[in-house]
């Protein structure tokens, strides 16, 4: 029975690194070289779980990427604390951008290019969460409702 990405990645950095004063792992560049050594011994021997045929070559490619991803995620290596993304959204896929960035990646005239680029940028301006606070003025004191605008 092969194991899940997060356990591997926990138990190898367990087995390398010792915790900070606040229960997170962070370990050096030299330990991050050991840990995804064993990872990548564990997907090759087939102990990890891998759901997409990798080579060598990817394998060693996507593991840093996988290590870093658990460190912050796994509250058992980052000391407690619940992950919140840096940029919420980012990853939603638009059919729009993704036509326009096609439909850029055809083009090499300058001025064609500059334009679709202008259009993809207002259009993800758009699509980007609006970080505007819901404040309720009802609930503050009297003395600072007049700063809600």
């Amino acid at each position: 029975m092969s194991m899940k990405q997060g356990d591997a990645v926990f138990q190898a950095v367990v087995n390398i690194c010792q915790p900070t004063a606040a229960d997170k792992y962070v370990p050096t560049k030299e330990q991050r070289a050991s840990i995804k050594l064993v990872l990548f011994q564990g997907f090759k021997e087939g102990t990890i779980t891998l759901s997409k045929d990798f080579t060598d070559e990817q394998l060693m490619e996507y593991i840093p990427g996988l290590i870093s991803n658990w460190l912050r995620k796994d509250k058992r290596l980052n000391g407690g604390v619940t992950y919140v993304p840096t940029n919420p959204g980012s990853r939603v896929k638009d059919p729009q951008v993704v036509a326009m960035k096609a439909l850029l990646s055809t083009k090499t005239d300058p001025a064609e290019r500059a334009e679709i680029q202008e259009y993809i940028s207002k259009r993800l301006l758009e699509l980007k969460p609006s970080s505007k606070v819901e404040i309720d003025v009802d609930s503050l004191p009297v003395e600072l409702q007049h700063l809600v605008k």
